[in-house]
């Protein structure tokens, strides 16, 4: 059976969007690509200043509240209805709740076929590219880089600090069917 989703979890700053733009490069059919950060840019301002969405601390830390949860569960099923609908959909994500973030995702794919991916990179490596972005709180990509992987399992998992995305693209492209 064909895959029909990609969900690709690393750490912030580890090389996620970079794989997933190279995987819609090299994949012969077209793949939607949707992840978090499509999540929190589609949700109102206001939900970064309550305590019920998501905050965004000082140090890199991530909180979500009660209202995140309920337009996250939304949004998943909403993509998990696409890929049902024949859109094939490459997901990048931060597991920020290792195993229970997984879950919630496991749950709402079911029966799709998915190939599950680990994006893995040095705490070190993701915090130099995190200051060089210039776009994320500083110490964000340090404090992921192990935590969103805890209890989390994969069909593979690809290293963004000893490969180049397109190496790492190439890889997981050769894991669909």
């Amino acid at each position: 059976m064909k895959t029909q989703v990609i969900v690709v979890n690393g750490g912030s700053s580890s090389g996620k969007s970079g794989i997933v733009r190279c995987l819609q490069a090299v994949l012969p059919d077209p793949w939607l690509a949707l992840g978090t950060d499509t999540l929190v840019e589609a949700m109102p301002a206001s939900m970064q200043v309550s305590d019920g969405g998501i905050g965004f601390a000082a140090d890199g830390e991530v909180t979500v509240g009660p209202e995140f949860r309920t337009l996250e569960a939304a949004w998943i099923e909403g993509v998990a209805a696409m890929a049902r609908a024949g859109a094939r959909v490459i997901v990048d994500e931060v597991f920020l709740g290792g195993a229970s973030s997984q879950q919630r995702w496991r749950s709402a794919l079911g029966e799709l076929q998915v190939l599950w991916v680990g994006v893995r990179c040095e705490a070190v490596v993701a915090a130099g590219r995190e200051v060089a972005r210039g776009d994320r709180t500083v110490g964000m990509a340090a404090s992921q880089a192990e935590t969103v992987h805890q209890g989390v399992t994969y069909d593979l998992e690809v290293d963004t600090a000893r490969a180049e995305a397109m190496e790492c693209a190439r890889a997981i492209a050769a894991h669909v069917g």
